[in-house]
């Protein structure tokens, strides 16, 4: 009988990959499903016994990151809270109940780094809960999917944090990191009397010399990315405590996100039009579940 000879194929991100763009969106949405299906079983079996932090400070205002935090972090609520009418070339690409999903198609340096805007409304949790559950680290793997690793490089103050993230790889593409300042504040809104506080959360991509970025299996991802929460109560019943029946809290979520490598921008939207819905849901459905047993935190 003859020798049998396997020949194996090795398959590389790059715009040179052997991969077609359909083939490269199926392999990335079966390593997605299998990365659904790891934090369905793991949400079953672990329950997170976690605290709500303190209120921010402002010590951070003495690091040398301050400028370019105060500065983004002030851009970036401006941003959200601008309208996606009139000549902006906002297009809708996702619906579901009252949330509402935004992008437009944008490439620098032939990457897809379409700026993404999403409005949601949630009953029951607080804008400081909400944005507290997002900037926390404690939080993070419960409700970042794709989340491998998680690491504070600095704890600048108690209102601002560097995080260094890997992400689980999905094949074909390559494995990716990013190293980002998380600012998390409370501001005045003079807009809306209606609103009874504002909250953002502003993370930004950064350079530290101990962690450069792809210098090993990893490919750095640049983003900015924000979370703006406003907190509406319904007036109670006379004599009745608030309770969080009485709640709603209107989400607007901004991110630009460049993915540091190469990968086929026809893939890219498909996978942000299958994903980005099901992380927002995902993300307010464990505010609501984390919240819902403890006391309001206004």
């Amino acid at each position: 009988m003859g020798k049998m000879k396997l020949k194996i194929k090795f398959f590389r991100e790059g715009p040179h990959s052997t991969l077609c763009d359909e083939e490269f969106y199926d392999a990335v949405e079966t390593g997605l499903d299998k990365i659904d299906e790891e934090n369905q079983l793991r949400d079953r079996l672990k329950q997170k016994v976690v605290s709500i932090p303190t209120s921010p400070t402002t010590s951070a205002a003495k690091h040398r990151l301050w400028p370019e935090i105060d500065k983004v972090s002030t851009e970036q609520l401006h941003y959200a809270r601008l309208g996606v009418g009139g000549a902006g070339g906002w297009q809708l690409f996702a619906e579901d109940g009252d949330m509402r999903m935004y992008r437009r198609e944008e490439e620098a340096d032939g990457l897809v780094v379409d700026p993404l805007k999403a409005c949601h409304v949630v009953k029951g949790v607080t804008g400081h809960e909400v944005c507290n559950i997002f900037y926390s680290p404690e939080y993070r793997s419960g409700w970042e999917a794709t989340l491998e690793d998680m690491t504070v490089v600095e704890k600048i103050s108690d209102d601002t944090l560097v995080f260094l993230q890997t992400h689980k790889r999905i094949w074909p593409a390559s494995q990716r990191d990013a190293l980002f300042w998380s600012h998390i504040r409370r501001v005045s809104d003079d807009q809306d009397p209606d609103a009874h506080d504002l909250w953002i959360v502003c993370n930004h991509s950064t350079e530290y010399t101990e962690h450069p970025p792809n210098a090993g299996k990893c490919v750095r991802v640049y983003l900015t990315v924000c979370l703006v929460c406003q907190t509406f109560i319904d007036p109670p019943k006379e004599g009745s405590e608030i309770t969080r029946d009485d709640i709603t809290c209107k989400i607007t979520y901004c991110s630009v996100v460049n993915p540091g490598g190469w990968a086929p921008a026809a893939v890219l939207r498909a996978v942000y039009k299958r994903e980005y819905p099901k992380f927002l849901k995902r993300f307010t459905s464990y505010c609501i579940d984390q919240c819902k047993d403890k006391p309001i935190l206004f």
